[in-house]
């Protein structure tokens, strides 16, 4: 008992500590808080009517300006019915159609007087769905998990603020996409591992064979991005971007850094995988040389690897399956479908990213012979035997 309460001491300061960060993240300014309009007010409306008339329909797509009548249900302007305006661009996937007794998020602007000068129905209000499902997500992770659980919601936390307050900002402020990448995907891995894992042997070995591999990713995503001629901005809304005065980012290494940010979670499930393997291995068999556990940790590797791979592949693809049911649907070949920049890069993401992950298997059991191995070589590890 005695020899676990240092450990004990060590975990829940070390929780402690990153409960302050992600605190500290919430507060953390962007530096970009200075682009909200202060005149515009956010809130929830009930639609009452619509009017459609202005609404010019295509088959499936509709253009033209759609009138919608609001009773506004919170904010300063609680109570009141307005009447706002609801562009219709005729692009499905940006465009939102209201009917009687939908919920929508309204934007607001006001005039130099504060009264409403316009009035903006975003979208379908949806944040109460979000939070009830992040709330059963929590409740689940915590019953499930207990105070482990409580460990991996708190790095969930901090993960989310950290893309959000350091990753996205320094991008848009032109700073090297790559380097900010690793350096944010560094601090994620050693305070996701250490904190579920602790700072152990265990936790060293799982971060550091994650970031091998990591490291393994990134070199190849430069590479092959190059050789691809791929140019980041077929990514969703690259493009506008640029056009809204952002003219400067470098989307090609933008998009290098998705791949390997986009891999590093499956990394570190393996790397631990692996790590914790070794250790149960060390435990069992004091003295264990470091060959012994590096065949183990390979081992195991292999019987992960083999599932782990097409995680990846069921990711990225199943963000493309309309891309590929239109190929498919026009009897496009298949060296035109693979050749196409949109599937190229689909291609580089999950190849590049597999790779990567293969490679976290070894490089994690490498290190994990060395921190829990011993000197001896097999031989001199066996008790020599009794003389008659």
């Amino acid at each position: 008992m005695l020899s676990t309460e240092p450990a004990k001491k060590r975990d829940l300061l070390l929780s402690l500590i990153f409960l302050v960060l992600t605190v500290a993240l919430v507060f953390l300014p962007t530096g970009y808080e200075a682009h909200i309009d202060a005149q515009a007010v956010q809130c929830k409306g009930h639609i009452l009517a619509t009017e459609d008339a202005d609404v010019l329909q295509f088959g499936l797509v509709r253009t033209g300006v759609q009138t919608v009548e609001i009773e506004l249900l919170d904010g300063p302007f609680a109570g009141k019915t307005v009447r706002g305006h609801n562009q219709l661009l005729g692009k499905m996937e940006m465009d939102k159609f209201f009917a009687p007794g939908d919920t929508a998020l309204v934007v607001i602007t006001r005039d130099e007087n504060g009264q409403i000068a316009h009035v903006n129905p975003v979208d379908h209000y949806r944040l109460g769905l979000e939070l009830v499902l992040f709330g059963l997500f929590a409740a689940l992770l915590l019953a499930f998990g207990g105070l482990t659980g409580a460990k991996a919601l708190l790095s969930f936390a901090f993960s989310a603020l950290a893309i959000w307050k350091i990753l996205i900002p320094a991008f848009l402020n032109g700073i090297n996409p790559v380097l900010v990448s690793l350096g944010v995907v560094t601090l994620l891995t050693a305070c996701i591992i250490f904190l579920v894992g602790g700072v152990t042997r265990k936790g060293m070995t799982a971060f550091l064979g994650a970031m091998l591999g990591v490291g393994t990713a990134c070199v190849l995503a430069l590479v092959f991005t190059d050789l691809f001629r791929l140019h980041g901005a077929i990514k969703p809304f690259a493009e506008s971007l640029l056009y809204t005065g952002y003219g400067h980012l470098d989307l090609r290494r933008i998009f290098v850094a998705a791949v390997f940010i986009g891999s590093c979670g499956a990394m570190m499930d393996l790397a631990m995988d692996v790590a914790a393997s070794i250790e149960e291995v060390a435990r069992g068999m004091p003295g264990a040389t470091r060959r012994q556990l590096l065949g183990a940790g390979l081992r195991v590797g292999r019987a992960v690897v083999g599932t782990m791979t097409t995680t990846l592949l069921f990711a990225y693809s199943g963000g493309y399956i309309a891309l590929l049911m239109m190929f498919m649907a026009q009897g496009v070949p298949l060296s035109n479908l693979f050749n196409l920049i949109y599937v190229a890069a689909e291609i580089l993401n999950t190849l590049v990213g597999s790779f990567g992950l293969v490679a976290v298997a070894p490089f994690t059991a490498l290190v994990g012979a060395f921190l829990f191995g011993s000197k001896k070589s097999a031989a001199q590890a066996e008790p020599a035997p009794r003389a008659a």
